[in-house]
């Protein structure tokens, strides 16, 4: 989803999006030995299943929200929706460039305010009907016309003056202005035949008839809530057919169940929720057959606070302490906090430490304050901002307001996310030295308080995509729920003027340049008002089994994440190491696209997030 609480890639989506939990261990594709602990039955031992297929299972440690397009923000929900459906375009492993998806190539007007795509003639959805821009029409136009449509991925199309399909290897966008995000617009394109019998969108989950039809590289055949998710390779695909016959996630609420069952060769791959434990990592990476992938990540870990959570009209709702309310208290806490301490004991080095909103990984996106603005750990500062702010120690050594309100405070956690738990007893430490409480209050679902505005801060998260215009647009006043207590696109109930303009001015610009600029200064008023602690930068440290796959691409191609990555190339190009012929057919979404030498069969991916059964911040928050 954010990602991340609450929101998407990366709302909830993402977050705390950066997840949940009931469950399991590994999925039973064949006949197998029975997992111990595990009621769902016997699990594979090996790629090779009895009948003959290839099969490919993940274990993760975020369920599924929703398997709507149109409701899902979760990562793990989102990332199968990039195998079920085809979006117009893609992403290059190699680089992140645009590259074709159903549309093989678009062109502007002179006043960027009309685009037109081609949709390729070699696409056809899994029940033998032709994918047309009829079908790309109508899944923008309803997303423009129905607001539960628009629940996840609306901020791509509140731009949109008129959506048509003139021809069905046409689609046409009429822009109300300038728009630079027309070539990474991260909508799954669903077929029109097939939805347009849906009643009610903000309740469908897509989660009652399989197959489910799509034109994905995958198509996905069952599903149980909180437990796996089947899907099979579409032989049909237009850019050529996976190599596994079957790919599986399987939910595991224990990641060091899920750990021993790569040990085990009960699984093929293991990232984390989201990523390994350092201790995890380094016990792998002496094991046999057994291969670590440290890479930079896509994602950042933050501290939210609660800004006072309200409706698009203003209403207010919540119980979100007021003294957060004031940017000096705000600003104080995060000069109470050590990132140093956080980078070398929490993640042990497998972070860097954060400092704007987009990870480094995005150089022309990435920001730092500046000395003069950066709000360094500085406990005696703090104290004097809180001393300013009117928020005094008492006899007992207690911080309080002159109403005699104490300065105590919850802080949402995900109970899947050790590091969550780790940095939540620092920050007692820490903001215990200051005069302030703090219960860490650790839950398998956080979407519900966080939808409800019910917390005073949380730990955060989202993946960002290459265009960040997503993770920058949860933050906008458009982006809050238009009724208290419902799914929105907002990740934290922000809403500042100065940055809303700041959005609208970076929207527009189609300068590569100016726009970046744009966002980074978007990045400091998030920083300046202190709503947002962004505390380090994941590694994405993964493992997997080198006699069960023979090869898989990695996002970058060079040195990058095999789990959660901006397109589908890892589970569309993962060879079989079990009579694998070692030829990777079709292109790898790069003309240099690298391997990563490996083995092949199981996959777990305890994906972890902040964000969401209130669909993202249930346990996870890595939206897309």
């Amino acid at each position: 989803m954010v990602t991340s609480l609450p929101p998407r890639s990366s709302r909830p989506r993402g977050r705390l999006r950066i997840l949940l939990a009931s469950g399991a261990a590994a999925l039973a594709l064949a006949a197998g030995t029975v997992v111990p602990g595990n009621p769902l039955g016997p699990a594979p031992q090996e790629a090779q299943a009895a009948d003959g297929k290839s099969t490919l299972t993940v274990a993760v440690a975020q369920s599924v929200d929703s398997l709507s397009p149109f409701l899902a923000q979760r990562l793990l929900s989102t990332s199968i929706h990039r195998l079920m459906y085809d979006y117009l375009t893609n992403y290059d492993a190699k680089d992140s460039h645009t590259i074709p998806g159903l549309a093989t190539k678009w062109e502007t007007s002179a006043d960027k305010l009309t685009w037109t795509y081609t949709i390729r003639p070699d696409s056809k959805w899994s029940d033998g009907e032709q994918a047309t821009a009829e079908d790309a029409a109508w899944t923008f136009n309803t997303m423009m016309t129905d607001e539960g449509a628009a629940t996840s991925n609306g901020s791509f199309v509140g731009n949109f003056k008129k959506v048509t399909a003139p021809s069905p290897d046409k689609l046409v966008i009429e822009l109300k202005k300038p728009q630079a995000t027309m070539t990474a617009l991260d909508v799954p394109i669903v077929p029109k035949h097939v939805w347009e019998k849906v009643g009610d969108f903000s309740k469908f989950n897509n989660d009652t008839k399989f197959p489910i039809v799509g034109n994905g590289p995958f198509i996905l055949t069952d599903y149980k809530v909180d437990s796996y998710v089947k899907l099979k390779a579409n032989k049909d695909f237009w850019r050529g057919a996976p190599k596994f016959d079957e790919l599986v996630f399987r939910y595991y609420k224990d990641q060091d169940a899920a750990v021993a069952a790569l040990r085990k060769g009960e699984v093929s791959f293991v990232a984390g929720s989201p990523s390994l434990t350092p201790a995890q990592a380094a016990s792998l990476k002496t094991a046999d057959d057994i291969k670590v992938n440290d890479a930079p990540g896509r994602r950042f870990y933050a501290l939210a606070t609660n800004p006072g959570a309200q409706t698009r009209d203003g209403t207010k709702f919540g119980d979100g302490h007021p003294a957060l309310l004031d940017q000096k208290v705000r600003q104080a806490l995060f000069m109470a906090v050590d990132r140093t301490t956080i980078i070398d004991k929490v993640f042990q080095g497998y972070a860097i430490e954060g400092e704007g909103y987009i990870p480094p990984r995005y150089g022309s996106y990435f920001w730092k304050p500046s000395a003069e603005q950066k709000l360094a750990y500085d406990p005696a500062k703090a104290a004097a901002l809180l001393d300013e702010a009117g928020y005094r120690k008492n006899s007992a050594g207690k911080r309080a307001g002159k109403d005699g309100r104490p300065l105590d405070f919850r802080i949402l956690c995900h109970a899947t996310d050790p590091n969550d738990k780790a940095i939540g007893k620092y920050l007692q430490e820490w903001w215990g030295d200051l005069g302030i409480g703090l219960k860490v209050d650790c839950r398998d679902n956080v979407s519900d308080p966080w939808y409800a505005g019910e917390y005073d801060l949380a730990f955060d998260g989202w993946s960002v995509n290459p265009d960040p215009d997503f993770v920058m647009s949860i933050h906008t006043c458009a982006a809050l729920p238009a009724k208290a207590k419902e799914t929105a696109q907002t990740d934290n109930f922000i809403c500042d003027k100065q940055y809303d303009e700041l959005y609208a001015k970076q929207t527009a610009e189609y300068d590569p340049a100016k726009r970046a600029d744009l966002v980074k200064q978007m990045e400091s008023r998030l920083y300046d008002t202190g709503y947002m602690n962004v505390m380090a930068y994941p590694n994405a440290v993964e493992a997997y089994r080198t006699d069960q796959i023979k090869s898989i691409t990695t996002m970058p191609s060079d040195a990058g994440n095999i789990y959660g990555q901006d397109g589908y190339w890892s589970w569309w190009s993962a060879v079989p190491a079990a009579g694998a012929s070692g030829d990777s057919s079709g292109d790898s979404g790069s003309s240099t696209g690298v391997l990563i030498g490996v083995g092949v069969a199981v996959v777990v991916l305890a994906g972890g997030g902040l964000l969401f059964a209130m669909r993202r911040r249930s346990t996870a928050e890595d939206r897309e």
